[in-house]
Order: C-alpha cells, then sequence, then structure tokens
C-alpha cells in the first residue's frame, strides 16, 4: 500500500484526485470529512458559504463509506467525497431553506433526486450552501442567513445565486455542489470566484424535488431553469456528471469522452461590449484555444431581450442550430461583461452583475460552462464561456477541458 496522505494537503486538490487517493486507501472518507469540518470551521465566519453545515450526518456517512471501501465495495470516484447541495434542493432530514426567512424552518422528508443520485454514489452531503433569496439575484449579497463573501477578496461580490456553492469550492471547504442556473446562476459565481461552473442542455440532469410542495415557480422560470455544478476542474465536472446524467453516446463516460481529439470548429463572439481586462482576458483566451488545434472565426451571439416573454420559446429553440451554429460547433465570449464589482457598487441592486452573456443560454436550453480565464488589475478572477448545441455537452466540455489544460490558469486559488 502506498503511504497516507495527510488530509490538510487535500482541500484544494481536484474531486478527481482527492478520490483516486481513497480509492487507494491512501486517505480515508473520515479524515476527509473530518479535515473538510474544520476547515468550514475556520473559514465560514469569514466566507458565510454555508447556511447548514451537516457535520453529525457527514461523519455517519463517512464512517459507513470506509467501512464499504476497506470491505472492497468501492463505488467510483464519488465515493467519500464531501459535497454541498445549494439550498434549493431538498435534502431529507436536513432544512431547506432557499436563503428566505419564510422557509428558515423547513425540514423536507425526502431528498431530490440528484441529491439522492450523489449519495447512491457515495458523495457525502456536508451541508447546504448558502444563496442569493431564492434565487433571484446575481450579487449574492442578499440571504436572510447574511451575503456570502467573495474569497479573494471581501470588498467585492460573490456572484449569485450559487454565491456559497462558488465560494466554497473555491475555499477547499467541499470538492463539488449542485445548484441551479436559470440566468446565469451558477456560472456568474464561478467566474467572480475562479471556478468551474457549469449548465448542462435544458433537462440534462434531474431537477425534481427543488422546494418539493412549495408554490411552483412561473412558467419563464421553468423554462429558463437548469441545474449547474461546480467543481475546479473539469474533469471534475465531468466525474460528478457520470452520477447525474445519461451517459454520452459513443463513449463509456463523461470522463472518457474529454479525451475525444474531435476537431471543433470554435466561434468568437463579436458582438459583445466589455471591459477592457475581460476582453484581453478574452484575447488571451482565443488565442490559446487556436494554439490547441480548433478552426476558430468569428459568430454573433444570439442574445434575448426577456422582457419580450417567453412565448415563442419552444419554437426558438427548435432553430437556434439553424441560426446560431451553422457554421460552428461551439461559441465562446466571456462570463461577465465587467470584472468582479465591489460590494458597495453592488449594494443596491440585486442584478447588478449583469447576465446579459449568460442569459441567452439558459433561453435556448444550450449546454454551457464558465472556466477561469485570468485576473483583472485586482488579481480577482475571470471566465471564459463555453456554449454549445442543444444536447451537444460532450463539446463543451471537450473544449473547456482542452482549454483548461492549456491555460493552467485554475492551478490558482484565493488564500486562506
Amino acid at each position: 500500500m502506498k503511504a497516507s496522505i495527510a488530509p490538510e494537503t487535500t482541500a484544494l486538490r481536484s474531486l478527481a484526485d482527492v478520490g483516486e487517493l481513497i480509492r487507494q486507501r491512501r486517505i480515508s472518507p473520515v479524515e476527509l470529512v473530518t479535515s473538510c469540518l474544520e476547515r468550514i470551521e475556520r473559514l465560514q465566519p469569514r466566507l458565510n458559504a454555508f447556511i447548514t453545515v451537516a457535520a453529525g450526518a457527514a461523519l455517519a456517512a463517512a464512517k459507513a463509506a470506509e467501512a464499504d471501501i476497506q470491505q472492497g465495495r468501492w463505488k467510483g470516484p464519488l465515493h467519500g467525497i464531501p459535497v454541498g447541495i445549494k439550498d434549493l434542493y431538498d435534502t431529507a432530514g436536513l432544512r431547506t431553506t432557499a436563503a428566505f426567512e419564510h422557509f428558515k424552518n423547513r425540514v423536507p422528508g425526502k431528498d431530490a433526486v440528484a441529491v439522492e443520485a450523489l449519495k447512491t454514489a457515495g458523495a457525502i452531503v456536508i451541508g447546504k450552501t448558502n444563496m442569493h433569496t431564492l434565487g433571484t439575484g446575481t450579487t449574492g449579497l442578499e440571504s436572510f442567513f447574511g451575503p456570502v463573501k467573495n474569497p479573494w477578496n471581501a470588498d467585492c461580490i460573490p456572484g449569485g445565486s450559487s454565491s456559497g456553492s462558488a465560494a466554497a469550492v473555491a475555499s477547499g471547504l467541499c470538492y463539488a455542489t449542485l445548484d441551479t442556473d436559470a440566468i446565469g446562476s451558477c456560472r456568474l459565481p464561478a467566474a467572480c470566484c475562479g471556478v468551474v461552473g457549469y449548465k448542462g442542455s435544458y433537462g440534462a440532469i434531474d431537477m425534481t424535488g427543488i422546494l418539493a410542495g412549495e408554490r411552483p415557480p412561473d412558467e419563464m422560470i421553468r423554462w429558463l431553469s437548469h441545474a449547474g455544478l461546480c467543481t475546479r476542474s473539469v474533469r471534475d465536472t465531468a466525474l460528478v456528471l457520470d452520477v447525474l446524467a445519461a451517459r454520452p453516446q459513443g463513449v463509456g463516460t463523461w470522463h472518457d469522452a474529454l479525451a475525444d481529439d474531435r476537431q471543433l470548429s470554435v466561434g468568437v463572439a463579436d458582438t459583445v461590449t466589455v471591459d477592457r481586462d475581460v476582453a484581453t482576458a478574452l484575447e488571451n483566451a482565443v488565442d490559446t484555444i487556436r494554439a490547441c488545434g480548433c478552426h476558430m472565426n468569428t459568430a454573433t451571439v444570439p442574445f434575448v431581450d426577456l422582457r419580450k416573454g417567453i412565448a415563442n420559446i419552444e419554437r426558438d429553440r427548435r432553430a437556434i442550430c439553424d441560426q446560431a451554429f451553422k457554421q460552428i460547433d461551439l461559441l465562446v465570449l466571456p462570463t461577465t461583461p465587467t470584472p468582479t464589482l465591489t460590494v458597495k457598487h453592488a449594494a443596491s441592486n440585486p442584478q447588478a452583475l449583469s447576465p446579459e452573456l449568460t442569459m441567452f443560454a439558459n433561453y435556448y436550453g444550450l449546454p454551457a460552462v464558465s472556466v477561469p480565464c485570468g485576473f483583472d488589475g485586482r488579481g480577482l478572477p475571470l471566465g471564459l464561456q463555453i456554449v454549445g448545441k442543444p444536447g451537444d455537452d460532450r463539446a463543451v466540455l471537450q473544449l473547456a477541458y482542452r482549454y483548461e489544460q492549456a491555460a493552467g490558469i485554475s492551478t490558482r486559488h484565493p488564500i486562506d
């Protein structure tokens, strides 16, 4: 057996790496969960990333996982891995509040479908992450349980609405989170906090069990809402997706699909107005993607104005491939038009961080991912967004993985 690993050295390593250490029995799920809980205890007062920390249940699950693995019943890469759940998804016996005062004591009796799938794969729910109340804002500053802090700079917003998730993953409090994304709610905070934020094609991940039994969302939210994931690498995203979504055609797993050397045609958005730091980061990212061997061209982003409603959304989704992807496989553009806003600048407007570059992917049901692509003049992370055709999540993750490997930016983390 290989030498054991000190748990405190694993906090900012990838889920993939730590999962392999567990499989090799170089670290135990109990050691890993204990280390994460100690880190949460130390950093939670500074970040406020969690609404509820499930310390007792997580340790009990870790002991069960450890016993399974010792007896040769390893379930896969997520077995024994601490994960967070955005506090919109129901968790049996653990309160689900949506950061809303009216739900502060709401305790569901049943897990959401995706939560149950994670648990079945051996993942350990370490807590429920904080969020912008009811998922209605992009800043992460409004929550009954207090605002989330950006782990890179507390004077800046974490983004929203999956604010606590992005902050927790960036800071090593857990290895992945299950989230939602209706206009950019997962990708925006991922960009602000320097992690990977993925939302699949519409319906790719089952969202049954979000505030079950409460008043259902209106039609617009129902059509725009997608499940999302926050992780520290594209490889980690693929490993979680293997548990939550149907396998891609032609390969064994989403993780296997990353290595596909498919030739990709990439369109660079030519109709966006962005801050200088953002534009520079995009230019650098495009150079890196071009060097990966992709065919590059310019492309027009199919922006939408949601004030016009969604009466034509089904027709528009059927037409989007011919409208925007006739000559390209993928579209690349910044995740945000500006660098991360300061709390002072954003405090009076819950939608201060503009979703104009993200919400079209929700309207058309397109797969999209935000990956770290550089830093602004203050040292805060910036995000590159990769968007694909409906159902072509595979191409989105392939390009994201190639770019991530070539750029090497995701190896930087906020200071403890």
